[in-house]
C-alpha cells in the first residue's frame, strides 16, 4: 500500500437509501485508520487493523446517529512526516471525523498535535507512550493501547517478587524502547532487583548477536526485550540460537504480540514472559471475536487490532447516544461511558487513558499446546490500579486549564 493511498470501504448493513444522493442527514461519518503496512510493525496492526475497523462498523449496523459510516485507510510507514501529511489531508479536505489505530509513539504524537488543533478525535490502539496522556495530552484523544508504564510495571514487579532479582535490558533506540527500559529498570530496583546493564540497538536490526552476547555474558536471570515487531522476533530467535534459555536465563518481551509467537514457533519462544490486555483465547467473547477475525484475515487478532475494534465500537456508540459526530459532545460521552473489553468492564479517565486489567502470560512449551494458536498460559493478573500511572492534572495542560 503506497503512502497516502486511501482505500475506502463503505461497510455492509447500509440501507437501500445509499443509492440516492446523500442529503445532509446522510453525510457519512468518516473514520480514518492510520496504519503501518510496510515497516517493522506491519504485522501487529497493518491491514488487520483495517479489517477490525470494518468489523466494528458492521457490528454497529453500518450507521451511527442515522448516518452511514465510512472507513478510510492509509499506510504512514512509521514516518511522522508521512503520518502528519495524511492526517492533515484527512481532516482538512476529506472530512474525516476521527482517526484510529496510530501504531507508533513518534507518529502518534505528531498526529495528535494536528488533531488537537483541528478538534478531531484520535482512537489510539497502538502507540504506547504515556506522553499521550501526560505532557502532550489532548482533550480529543483516547488511548486504548497498553502504555509503557503498564507494560513496564506488571511483569517486572511480578517476576521480581517471584525471585528473579538480576536483570539486563536490550532496548530499541527510539522513543518506545527508551521509555520502556527506563520505566522497567525503576520498577526492578524498587522491588529489590538489580540491573546489570542495558544495551540499545537501531530499529530494523537483523543481526542481534552482539547485543544478545552482552546480555548472555551478564548472567542476568531476566533479559528484558524493549523492542517490537521484527526487532523483537530477531531477538528471541537469536537468543534461542545462542542458548540463553538453555543456560537458565529467561526472556521478557515487553511489547510481544501473539503474531510474533506464531512467527517464531513454540520451540524458539517457549518460556517467554508476555504482558497484554488482550489474548484471543482468554474467554468466550474473545474467542468469538477472534474466530470471525481469523475468517477475514487468516491470523488471530493482536491486541492492537482488538483495540481498534473496541475503540471504534465505543466511539460509534457515543455518536449514536448523542445523535451527533461533534467532537466535544462525543468525547464527553465516551469518557463518561464504561468500556467493554470483551465482557470485562473498564473506564476512560478525563486525560483519555482507558483503564483495564492486564495479564502476565508465559508462552507454552510445544507439548503443552493443544490446538492451533494455543500459545499462552496465565501467570499473574495485574489490576488497572497497579498498571497505570495516576492521572497527573499538572502535567496535562487541558486538565490544568492552561
Amino acid at each position: 500500500m503506497k503512502a497516502g493511498m486511501v482505500v475506502a470501504f463503505i461497510c455492509a448493513g447500509l440501507t437501500a437509501g445509499l443509492g440516492m444522493a446523500f442529503g445532509q442527514s446522510d453525510k457519512p461519518i468518516k473514520i480514518g485508520v492510520l496504519i503501518d503496512a510496510s515497516s517493522f510493525s506491519a504485522d501487529l496492526g497493518g491491514v488487520g487493523s483495517v479489517k477490525a475497523a470494518q468489523m466494528a462498523v458492521e457490528d454497529q449496523g453500518g450507521r451511527a446517529a442515522g448516518r452511514p459510516v465510512q472507513i478510510l485507510s492509509a499506510d504512514m510507514q512509521a514516518k511522522p512526516d508521512i503520518a502528519t501529511s495524511i492526517a492533515r489531508k484527512w481532516f482538512e479536505t476529506e472530512g474525516v471525523d476521527a482517526i484510529a489505530d496510530l501504531p507508533t509513539s513518534s507518529t502518534t504524537l505528531a498526529v495528535q498535535a494536528i488533531a488537537r488543533e483541528k478538534k478531531k478525535i484520535l482512537l489510539i490502539a497502538g502507540a504506547t507512550t504515556t506522553e499521550l496522556t501526560g505532557s502532550q495530552c489532548s482533550p480529543y484523544s483516547v488511548q486504548w493501547a497498553d502504555d509503557t508504564n503498564a507494560l513496564a510495571v506488571g511483569a517486572p514487579k511480578t517476576l521480581a517478587a517471584a525471585g528473579f532479582k538480576t536483570w539486563f535490558f536490550v532496548a530499541a533506540d527510539f522513543a518506545f524502547g527508551t521509555a520502556m527500559s527506563k520505566s522497567a529498570q525503576a520498577v526492578v530496583q524498587a522491588n529489590g532487583g538489580k540491573v546489570l546493564g542495558e544495551i540499545r540497538h537501531p530499529t530494523d536490526t537483523a543481526d542481534m548477536s552482539s547485543y544478545l552476547l552482552a546480555a548472555q555474558n551478564s548472567h542476568a536471570q531476566i533479559i528484558g526485550l524493549a523492542n517490537v515487531g521484527t526487532d523483537l522476533i530477531a531477538s528471541i530467535k537469536q537468543a534461542a540460537e545462542f542458548g540463553l534459555a538453555a543456560g537458565g536465563q529467561k526472556l521478557l518481551g515487553f511489547m510481544t504480540f501473539v503474531t510474533d509467537v506464531h512467527a517464531l514457533g513454540l520451540e524458539e519462544s517457549q518460556g517467554l514472559y508476555v504482558t497484554t490486555s488482550f489474548y484471543w483465547d482468554a474467554n468466550e467473547k474473545t474467542r468469538a471475536f477472534a474466530k470471525r477475525f481469523f475468517a477475514l484475515h487468516g491470523k488471530m487478532p493482536t491486541k492492537e487490532q482488538a483495540h481498534v475494534y473496541l475503540a471504534i465500537r465505543h466511539y460509534l456508540n457515543a455518536v449514536d447516544a448523542v445523535g451527533s459526530a461533534d467532537s466535544d459532545t462525543v468525547i464527553a460521552k465516551m469518557k463518561t461511558t464504561p468500556t467493554d473489553e470483551f465482557g470485562v468492564p473498564g473506564s476512560i479517565r478525563q486525560d483519555g487513558r482507558v483503564l483495564y486489567d492486564l495479564e502476565v502470560y508465559q508462552v507454552k512449551t510445544p507439548a503443552d499446546s493443544k490446538y492451533a494458536w494455543d500459545y499462552y498460559k496465565p501467570y499473574q493478573k495485574i489490576t488497572a490500579a497497579e498498571a497505570f500511572k495516576p492521572m497527573d492534572e499538572k502535567a496535562c495542560a487541558f486538565l490544568a486549564g492552561k
